[in-house]
């Protein structure tokens, strides 16, 4: 274990110990470019011996002194397994000064790290500073706006003409200059202890996705900025450890029902229970009157999202009891506690 670092970099496995291994060769060539700094690779009770894979890995490669594995023995989530890792990091006596969460399922392009750590000691204003993804071979969409009761009513009839008509900006910024947006891709981001410590980490009432977005935005309430670096590069492979492609809102293949719930809570939490049944019953119209179109101009059958529309009403327009509940984990929380999801309320 390196002494005292200023940067400490967090990757959750969940069953891509292979994936991992490859990661982590990528941090490898970073360390003389940025400085010194820890990696410790969480395994979110996988379950199919990737802990001990990723163990004979970091033996065989021999990162043992700055690599630390950490297995847990609970699927708890995305955000759950990122705070294991994380208030094992923020309770030490000499915490790091930053913490780069990063999935697995990444390749850190040459100089990757060092853009973030130069943005965040230059802007002492920005609380989180993401990268710009690469998938096969092309940049994709890697900073967004936050959603909206109006971007939910165009997403859901499909209306992109009708949002430039009435002037309401897309939810991803594609292409996306070095500045602040609303928040940056959940794939690879860096954010400052202090941040942490002041808006809390991720909602553990979340299984997996949108929380990184809540995350975001509670540190942008909080006064500080978020900013997209397109200097730092970063190789994803979509969906490879969650068999759903990146850029969920626009893929054509079924989302699991855990996104739709994730989606209630992030908008029952972030924006209130009537603002989530407006947008809820917002989505809803516009999808049947898209419907109805399609039943008048065959034109305008494409592919489309398979199963939203039910999947919506399955989890239903009003919130409930246990969307409402705060899962926000504080930095002094105890490491370990399950997962707001997990537990009855």
């Amino acid at each position: 274990m390196i002494d005292d670092p200023k940067l400490a970099i967090v990757i959750v496995n969940y069953r891509t110990p292979e994936l991992v291994e490859r990661c982590l060769k990528s941090l490898q060539a970073e360390r003389a470019l940025c400085g010194p700094f820890e990696v410790v690779v969480a395994d979110g009770g996988s379950g199919d011996g990737s802990d001990r894979k990723i163990a004979a890995a970091i033996e065989q490669l021999n990162l043992a002194e700055w690599v630390t594995l950490l297995p847990l023995d609970f699927n708890g989530g995305f955000g759950w397994a990122n705070n294991q890792a994380a208030l094992r990091l923020l309770q030490r006596d000499n915490p790091p000064e930053y913490i780069h969460f990063l999935n697995p399922d990444t390749e850190v392009q040459s100089g990757a790290i060092k853009a973030l750590v130069t943005t965040l000691n230059q802007h002492a204003k920005v609380g989180a500073v993401g990268s710009q993804l690469i998938e096969d071979g092309r940049p994709v969409a890697s900073a967004f706006r936050f959603p909206s009761i109006g971007r939910e009513f165009l997403h859901g009839g499909y209306m992109v003409g009708l949002g430039r008509f009435l002037g309401i900006k897309p939810i991803m910024i594609d292409p996306c200059p070095a500045g602040p947006v609303d928040w940056v891709t959940g794939a690879s981001f860096m954010v400052r202890s202090e941040t942490l410590r002041q808006s809390g980490l991720f909602d553990d009432g979340f299984f997996l996705y949108y929380e990184e977005v809540e995350l975001m935005l509670r540190i942008n309430r909080a006064g500080w900025q978020i900013w997209h670096q397109p200097e730092s590069l970063v190789h994803h492979v979509g969906g490879a450890a969650t068999g759903v492609e990146s850029g969920a809102i626009a893929t054509p293949n079924a989302l699991p029902l855990y996104w739709f719930e994730s989606r209630m809570r992030f908008f029952t939490r972030s924006y209130g229970s009537t603002t989530t049944v407006v947008t809820n019953l917002a989505w809803l119209t516009s999808h049947v009157i898209w419907r109805l179109r399609c039943m008048l101009f065959s034109r305008l059958r494409f592919r489309q999202i398979p199963g939203q529309f039910s999947q919506i009403l399955s989890v239903g327009i009003i919130p409930s009891k246990r969307d409402r509940v705060n899962g926000i984990a504080d930095w002094r929380s105890r490491v370990g506690e399950r997962p707001l999801w997990s537990k009855s309320t």
